[in-house]
Order: C-alpha cells, then sequence, then structure tokens
C-alpha cells in the first residue's frame, strides 16, 4: 500500500515521470486494441453486402436508399438500451468531460460510441472514424487510471494519451496524433504531459502497423510534381477552401442550433433518409472518404459533376452530424477537401494548361480544408505529410493552409468546429486560468502528513498539545457525533498583531478524496477563504493528510508546490 501511495504521489505532480510514460504505453495499446476491433467489426460487416469496403456503388440505388434507413434504427435500438441521454459522443464531447470531469467518460456513452459508430460507417453515413477513435481511446484509457484510483490529473493525463493512441491506430499518423492531441484536445504544451502522448502515440501506431501493415490507405498519393509555378494557384484555392470551411461549419452549426428541440429518433431518421436519398443519385458520396477520393482522383471527370459530388458530400457529412449520428468529422472533412483540391487541379489546367496532377491538389485540399475547419494548422500540416509520406510538400502546404486559416477566420470569423459545437450545445469546455493552474495538481502529492491526532480532546487539552508540538506538526482533534459522522477539527494558534496574546482557531475541516486536484480543494475553500480540507482514501473517517487554504493561496502567489 505505502508503494502505491508513493506512485500516487509522484504521478500528482506536474513532472515528467517514467510511471506514466509506462501507463500511456500500457494506456495506448489497449486503446489501439480498441480500435482495431472497431475497425474490424465496420470492416466484417460491410463484407457481408459489399465486395470491398466503402464501394457503395457496387450496391443496388434502392438498396443504397435503404441501406441508412435500417443502420439508422439499429443506432435507436441501442440507444434506446441504454437510454437516450447518453448518446452523445464523439470529440466535442471527449473535449467537454476533459474540462469538468477530467476525461473520465461514461460507459455507455462509450457502448453508443463503439456500436452506434460501427453501423454508422458500415451502412454509409458520411461519418468519420477518428472521432470514435479518440472517444475510445480517452474512454479506455482513463478508465484504466480511474480503476487504479489515480489522481484526477493523472487520468486527464492518460486521457489524452488514449486520445493520441486512437488517431495514430486510426490513420498510423503518430505525429499528426500528438500535434492534434496538443493543438485541439489539450490546447497546451506541457512537457510531463507531451512525452506520455508522444509514446501512446508511437504504441498505438505500431500495434496497429503490426496488424494492417506499415501502409496508408491513401496509397494513390504519389511523388508530388508541384513548382513554385503552381504557389499562386495554390493560395487561390486556400482561401476558396477557407470560404468552403465557413459555409461548412456555419450551417453544420444551424442543424445542430435548429435540430435540438426535437427528439433524437426523428433526427436520426431525417439523417437516415437525406443520407439514402443523396446516396440514391450520388453512391461515392457515402461513407467516410475513401469512396469520394477515390471517384475523384481515378477517372477523368467533368467539373460540372465534381461540384455535384462537393455537394452532395457536404450536405450528407452537415446533415448525419447535425442531426446526432455518432461518428467523427475529420474523414468527412479530408473526403471534401481532397474534391475541392480535384476541382482546383481542373480549373488551374484549364487556365494555365499543362499536364497537372490531380492527386497533388487533392492533397493540398485535405491539408487546407483541415486546417480552416479544425482551426489546427499544425496537425493539419503533419497530416498530409505523414499521409503522403513526402517531406517536399511542406512548403506548398504551408502557403495553403495559411491561404485557408486567413480567409477563414480573418473574412468571416470561423472557428474550430468543435468549439463551436460545444458552444451551441451548451457544454462547458473552459476553466478559468487559476483552476486550470491548480488542475495540474493531485491534493496526494502535496498535502501535509505531519499530524498529530487527538480523539475527542477538550480545547484545554488542545491548547496544551499545540503548545507542546513543533510548528510543522498540525493539530486535529477527532471528533464523532451522534449520528455516527466524523469530523475533522483543525486547530492553530493565531496572532493578529505583535502586541496580542496568540488566540485559537478551529475550522472543520472538509473532506476531499485523495484522486481530486488542488482545484477542487479551492473551490470548497474560497469562500471562507480559511480552514482547509483533509484528504482520504478509502473512507472519510479515515485521515491521510491535509491541505490548507493558505497552502494553496502560497502556491498561488509563488507558482511552487514547496
Amino acid at each position: 500500500m505505502k508503494t502505491i501511495n508513493q506512485l500516487k504521489k509522484r504521478l500528482a505532480l506536474p513532472q515528467t515521470s517514467w510511471q506514466l510514460c509506462l501507463l500511456a504505453a500500457v494506456g495506448g495499446f489497449a486503446s489501439a486494441m480498441l480500435v482495431v476491433l472497431f475497425i474490424f467489426a465496420i470492416e466484417g460487416i460491410q463484407s457481408f453486402f459489399m465486395s470491398q469496403k466503402d464501394d457503395y456503388s457496387s450496391l443496388t440505388s434502392l438498396s443504397r436508399f435503404q441501406l441508412p434507413i435500417i443502420g439508422a434504427v439499429i443506432i435507436l435500438f441501442f440507444a434506446w438500451l441504454t437510454g437516450y441521454k447518453y448518446i452523445r459522443s464523439g470529440i466535442p464531447f471527449v473535449l467537454h468531460r476533459l474540462k469538468i470531469a477530467n476525461g473520465v467518460i461514461p460507459l455507455r456513452n462509450t457502448i453508443n460510441q463503439f456500436i452506434g459508430s460501427i453501423v454508422a460507417i458500415s451502412f454509409g453515413f458520411s461519418v468519420g472514424r477518428e472521432g470514435p477513435a479518440v472517444h475510445l481511446g480517452a474512454a479506455c484509457s482513463s478508465y484504466i487510471g480511474n480503476k487504479l484510483n489515480l489522481p484526477y490529473n493523472a487520468i486527464r493525463s492518460l486521457s489524452a494519451c488514449g486520445i493520441a493512441a486512437g488517431i495514430a491506430a486510426c490513420f498510423n499518423t503518430p505525429i499528426a496524433a500528438v500535434l492534434f492531441v496538443m493543438e485541439v484536445i489539450l490546447r497546451e504544451y506541457k512537457v510531463h504531459i507531451f512525452i506520455p502522448v508522444m509514446i501512446a502515440a508511437i504504441v498505438g501506431s505500431m500495434t496497429t502497423s503490426s496488424i494492417f501493415g506499415p501502409t496508408h490507405e491513401f496509397g494513390f498519393f504519389t511523388t508530388i510534381s508541384l513548382t513554385t509555378d503552381h504557389y499562386l494557384a495554390l493560395a487561390i484555392l486556400g482561401l476558396v477552401l477557407g470560404v468552403i470551411a465557413f459555409a461548412f461549419n456555419r450551417y453544420l452549426i444551424l442543424v445542430i442550433k435548429h435540430s435540438a428541440r426535437f427528439h433524437i429518433v426523428p433526427r436520426i431518421l431525417t439523417a437516415a433518409f437525406i443520407t439514402g436519398a443523396l446516396g440514391y443519385a450520388v453512391p461515392f458520396a457515402m461513407g467516410t472518404d475513401l469512396s469520394a477520393i477515390n471517384f475523384s482522383l481515378e477517372n477523368n471527370l467533368e467539373l460540372q459533376l465534381l461540384l455535384g459530388l462537393l455537394v452532395a458530400k457536404m450536405v450528407m457529412t452537415i446533415m448525419a452530424l447535425g442531426l446526432g449520428i455518432p461518428g467523427g468529422i475529420i474523414g468527412p472533412i479530408l473526403g471534401i477537401g481532397a474534391i475541392a483540391g480535384t476541382c482546383g487541379s481542373i480549373v488551374v489546367m484549364y487556365i494555365m494548361g499543362g499536364d497537372i496532377s490531380a492527386s497533388d491538389f487533392a492533397l493540398m485540399g485535405m491539408a487546407g480544408f483541415m486546417a480552416a475547419t479544425l482551426n489546427a494548422p499544425l496537425a493539419a500540416l503533419l497530416c498530409v505529410v505523414e499521409l503522403s509520406d513526402q517531406i517536399e510538400i511542406i512548403v506548398p502546404a504551408m502557403i495553403v493552409i495559411t491561404s485557408a486559416c486567413v480567409s477563414s477566420g480573418q473574412f468571416f470569423g470561423n472557428r474550430s468546429i468543435f468549439i463551436m459545437q460545444l458552444e451551441v450545445q451548451g457544454l462547458a469546455y473552459r476553466r478559468p486560468p487559476l483552476e486550470k493552474a491548480l488542475q495540474r495538481i493531485g491534493v496526494i502529492g502535496v498535502m501535509d502528513e505531519n499530524i498529530k491526532l487527538l480523539d475527542h480532546a477538550d480545547e484545554n487539552t488542545m491548547t496544551a498539545t499545540l503548545a507542546e508540538q513543533p510548528l510543522t506538526d498540525n493539530v486535529i482533534n477527532k471528533i464523532t457525533n451522534a449520528d455516527q459522522k466524523t469530523e475533522f477539527i483543525f486547530y492553530q494558534q493565531s496572532t493578529v498583531n505583535i502586541d496580542t496574546e496568540p488566540t485559537l482557531e478551529k475550522h472543520t475541516l472538509v473532506p476531499l478524496s485523495c484522486q481530486s486536484t488542488l482545484a477542487e480543494a479551492y473551490l470548497l475553500l474560497v469562500k471562507q477563504r480559511s480552514g482547509g480540507v483533509y484528504i482520504y482514501q478509502n473512507s472519510p473517517d479515515d485521515i491521510m493528510g491535509i491541505i490548507t487554504f493558505d497552502y494553496i493561496r502560497s502556491y498561488l502567489l509563488k507558482g511552487k508546490t514547496n
């Protein structure tokens, strides 16, 4: 028990530790295996009615119309079994839980995410795999931390590690996964978190690579042939992508906002009907992203047909995600960006002439649209670099990304779609800077264990004990009242000024779990700005240590835990 407590004390402090790195590797492996199971389930279901995965064009028109409706019924059935209120899932929900619950995610939400997303992706809805991967990774790693009763700040770090492992396992892009967690999820760079997140991403990528092979699904991105002659065209493409990203985010938020007053059943069925109707006419718009990208690149298509595919893909994605279909947004975003980039290559070829590679512009479209939609330029840049396995695309991609982000952000006031979703759904995602700083430190790591515990002592005994004890000891009186409720009274001598006699002050300590952070302790004490909390592990009747408000005030002033 003593060794376990020492481990928890180490993890409670915001410092790099091999213990957290080891837990990150374990959590990353478990998260990756859950993602592997998720992918196998999707491919297994699709194999029953398709010869190749995501090849919805091989189905009859009537089958494409019926498939999403059947999927919606299955999704609603499992949502009814677990409770409709637990259907909320995905990256915005994970962001919310990281802020208000230190990354601890309810099991029923995770079940809905796992089963619902498998069905949604398999049955043709335009949603991605990375949203479920983020949710499953966060839930899996935080579950491990919660089972070990680790401090909440460590569980929060493990949740971030699980997210990185899930994304790396999904796309085999460990660097982009790390940058996504830091840039989009945590929105901060701390070394003691960065290293475990990096380890988890490596483990997640290695796990899926050993099972599915080291190659990417985006094998059509070969040698990049972009030159400086194309840079102006790329900058203009970025501006257009910024406008499209603004429109995409705006209409997605409008759908979420205006559909919130309806029950989840008509919303899911409406999304299924729209997906089926569009899939009836445009089969390549169904599914995540591979179908649309393959179709736009492997065929010498006219611009009008590609624009129709672009509109259909955008409408299908907006309605599916806006009306509550479980799934991710990044996959469809990559598909939309690739189609838009291919459209741009046709326009550039018409104006400039010559032979222009559509795949080059498709890759640039993916980078620019992802950056502008998520407001994550660095993650988008690293994503396309890893997907293409070519470092030569960095400069062209940076041109597209910068112009897309400036166009979307400055001219239209566009923000990250995740933040916009959280706001329109009324989910908290911010904490005051003071609480955010205190949230990084677990109480078990900084509690004062120098305690002199007395049992039902009177005032005279307490005064005499205080006079005898060294200044480093805290004198506490344990009292059990008639209701068998235990209270711990903290006594200290206080001098108002140097000429007065010391007075005896007593404070009833507030119980606080050893998993808590200094943020919870601060919130319990901030109103009276005095007293303290006592830390317990299993039972509130047992005291491990105390934290006074004076200590918290001292930490805030000095910025140090000792």
